[in-house]
């Protein structure tokens, strides 16, 4: 579709203008809206997040979702060392509280804030659990997803003021409805599918690395396909890949993750 190029022209246009390269990965990136901007706006919205809610402190559980975020924390900067970038993370500033939810989730904001809520502690039910969904969540900060995400939208933006310029005057309000269907199934879910199999790659490297065994995070998700019911929509329809995409994934990446883990001298896994 006409809509489809234009997004894409427009996204490859826009990675050659403003683009960044990510020192894990060594893939360029959009960035379209720098870190600068970024990361104070999100540590700003975190700490408003954290006043408005429950956040649980002291507890077992509280400490662990704090010891294990910093031994991934750990685990990313030990990376970065090795790979002659130990610059990249000076502006992260690493932050993991629990907050009392029963929704099953945990998300990070760009530079490093970090929320587990207490309804997906059952699902993890073990440290090595909360690791494989850590790790996963670290990733998504150290490849700068929410600035992608961020530069995409912006692009979305324009892609259909000027689609609706060029392509879509005949009949506008056809138009309105075919982009935006069309830009989201054809373009932006498909990216926002690559980022969670890219933090879900990284992440069980990064647990790893960490010391806890990347085997579980596939266990992980075998749990997580329970609790729904397997229940979800068409992976085409969603920001995610299935369950079943991920378990195999996951279980397919473990032995890689280990033999990385042992470039770091970790040997042994908890």
């Amino acid at each position: 579709m006409k809509f489809k190029y234009l997004i894409r022209t427009l996204l490859g246009t826009a990675l050659l203008m403003s683009c960044h390269t990510n020192p894990y990965t060594g893939k360029k990136t959009i960035a379209l809206v720098p870190n600068s901007q970024i990361f104070p706006m999100a540590f700003q919205q975190y700490d408003k997040f954290l006043g408005e809610n429950n956040v649980i402190n002291g507890t077992s559980d509280a400490q662990m979702i704090e010891r294990v975020g910093r031994k991934i924390s750990k685990a990313a900067e030990r990376w970065a060392n090795a790979i002659g970038h130990p610059e990249y993370l000076k502006n992260y500033k690493w932050e993991y509280k629990l907050v009392n939810d029963e929704t099953v989730n945990a998300w990070c904001m760009p530079g490093g804030k970090i929320v587990f809520y207490t309804g997906i502690l059952p699902i993890a039910a073990n440290e090595r659990g909360v690791a494989a969904i850590m790790g996963h969540e670290v990733a998504h900060a150290l490849l700068n997803h929410g600035q992608q995400r961020m530069s995409a939208g912006q692009i979305q933006q324009v892609a259909g003021v000027v689609g609706a310029a060029t392509l879509g005057q005949k009949n506008p309000q056809l138009f309105a409805a075919a982009f935006g269907y069309g830009s989201q199934l054809g373009v932006m879910l498909p990216f926002s599918r690559k980022h969670e199999t890219e933090s879900d790659k990284m992440g069980i490297e990064l647990m790893a690395i960490a010391g806890y065994d990347p085997a579980e995070a596939s266990l992980l998700w075998q749990r997580m396909k329970a609790k729904s019911g397997g229940q979800a929509p068409p992976e085409i329809m969603s920001t995610h890949p299935s369950n079943d995409t991920r378990i195999a994934n996951l279980r397919n990446w473990a032995p890689a993750a280990r033999e990385k883990a042992r470039k770091f001298g970790v040997t042994s896994f908890q």
